[in-house]
């Protein structure tokens, strides 16, 4: 870690937040922040002293909030609630999702509504500097009364208990703070019911699925651009007038950005006449309306998602200036539900669209290309089942788009009896953006294919340049060989964002 990012309260941006995903740049806290810390871990301090019962301070949780817990037994009580709900399963959630939850429950825990003692945000943010990340499972939340065992896991690392990772590897959490000289955090009133509630799982799960869906778009039109090309298709349906009677925003931006990509193109000044076509399929033509549409999605899920990740979301919550202590719901993940599924349907949307230009391009009655994007073909097979592959992967996606936000199941005794089911819709965006990326990157290779049978007429300057990347990588498929890594190195250059790269002036501006 080189870079330093200053944490204001309530004022991470997305451009903060994509940092820390993708470079884990060291946390500092204002020092403004302090004050509002203080004052309300003071007020919580008062009420213990005075006595009245007050929900998650001096009572049970759940259905047992009637409890009354004397004061000597509090930070037992703290204790037994992590201990009791570190119940999560299933994988270990990503050192780039556990940065994003723990930079997202600093901010929030910063505002000073939570009651927590400032000597606990700072071990957490002690953590994060030293490289030392919670093992958190990825199943057991509902999204509703917060991400409870995710986040019990979390506070688990803080405790000293448990196993944490660092630079990769399983270590026992006592022995890495101890290395890092890092005292573990002893649990005061109110601190641990304010470290598990929360939506800061749920929202990084479903921020992680949005920076992926970024790429994936960009990726897309670019790979999209070339199968057009490929398919000597034609550039009048990006024509601006088209687009501005619509109106959608979306469509206008995506449309420009297509007649960008292939502007100064020979292949298609080689077919400006005399083309017997009328109208290219609609998974050419029709480019702007979808990927227009799905910017649009993803612009939509951005704005809640940073809403939500500099939100407080815990409960209940401290007003200290009235010196009230309020239960509400605010841990209630509906919104960031909401969010995940819409982006499962663009992330969907942009890998079917991507499959069916594969399926054109394979086709020699549509695009005019040698059957199976390669010479000889019987003899060779040529991207036959890659395109199986693609078609695969799609269909998997639409079953993985199904809404989670629509199931509820009822927990705790029916106290918590509507919950958002947030958690697995952002978990799921990981699985659909990798089958995504797989998809765009097969049609990133057939499209680079056809490109090379239209030698020496050239594609655009912009398209030529990725076209040389994806070379560097991947050699043309001149006949039949081992496919499997070819499609791999195309899916990393998707993943890791190397098409949009290549673009900046294009997509910087996009969201």
């Amino acid at each position: 870690m080189t870079s330093k990012l200053t944490i204001t309260p309530g004022q991470l941006s997305l451009d903060n937040l994509r940092h820390i995903w993708r470079d884990a740049a060291l946390l500092e806290l204002t020092k403004s922040a302090y004050t509002a810390i203080n004052t309300s871990a003071s007020t919580i301090h008062k009420i213990v002293e005075k006595g009245a019962p007050a929900y998650g301070i001096n009572t049970g949780f759940g259905k047992l909030a009637k409890t009354h817990i004397p004061n000597d037994k509090l930070e037992e009580l703290q204790r037994n609630l992590i201990m009791s709900h570190s119940v999560g399963s299933g994988e270990l959630i990503a050192d780039e999702v556990a940065r994003l939850i723990l930079a997202m429950k600093i901010g929030s825990l910063a505002r000073g509504y939570s009651g927590i003692r400032a000597s606990v945000i700072d071990t957490m943010i002690a953590l994060y500097n030293a490289g030392i990340m919670p093992c958190i499972p990825s199943k057991g939340s509902v999204g509703a009364s917060g991400d409870l065992a995710p986040l019990s896991h979390m506070t688990l690392a803080l405790m000293g208990e448990g196993n944490v990772r660092v630079a990769g590897g399983l270590q026992p959490a006592k022995e890495a703070l101890q290395q890092a000289g890092i005292e573990p955090v002893r649990l005061a009133s109110k601190e641990g019911l304010a470290l598990i509630n929360g939506t800061q799982v749920s929202t990084a799960l479903a921020l992680h699925g949005l920076f992926l869906a970024e790429r994936l778009l960009e990726a897309a039109m670019v790979s999209g651009a070339l199968a057009v090309d490929a398919a000597k298709g034609s550039d009048a349906p990006f024509d601006p007038r088209v687009h501005a009677v619509r109106g959608q925003p979306g469509q206008i931006t995506v449309a420009h950005v297509y007649r960008e990509l292939l502007a100064g193109s020979e292949i298609r000044k080689s077919h400006l006449v005399n083309d017997e076509r009328v109208q290219d399929p609609y998974s050419l033509r029709c480019q702007p309306q979808v990927m227009g549409a799905c910017l649009d999605l993803i612009g939509n899920a951005g704005r809640t998602l940073l809403i939500e990740a500099n939100a407080v979301t815990d409960n209940p919550l401290v007003f200290a200036e009235e010196g009230d202590v309020i239960s509400g719901g605010n841990f209630h993940a509906e919104p960031v539900a909401f969010a995940a599924d819409t982006l499962a349907l663009a992330l969907a949307e942009i890998g079917a669209l991507s499959e069916r230009r594969i399926a054109l391009l394979i086709d020699s009655t549509l695009s005019g290309l040698p059957p199976f994007l390669v010479a000889s073909s019987g003899l060779n097979s040529g991207f036959m089942i890659a395109h199986v592959t693609a078609a695969a992967l799609a269909s998997e996606n639409k079953s993985l788009a199904h809404p989670a936000s629509v199931d509820s199941l009822p927990t705790s005794a029916n106290q918590e009896d509507h919950v958002s089911m947030a958690t697995f819709a952002g978990r799921r965006l990981h699985e659909m953006a990798h089958n995504t990326a797989t998809i765009v990157g097969i049609e990133l290779l057939a499209a680079a294919q056809g490109i090379d049978f239209h030698r020496p007429l050239a594609t655009s300057p912009r398209l030529a340049k990725v076209q040389q990347g994806l070379r560097q990588r991947v050699a043309f498929y001149d006949k039949d060989r081992f496919f499997a890594p070819d499609i791999e190195a195309a899916k990393q250059m998707v993943l890791q964002g190397d098409l949009g790269a290549s673009n900046k002036d294009l997509f910087g501006g996009l969201y």
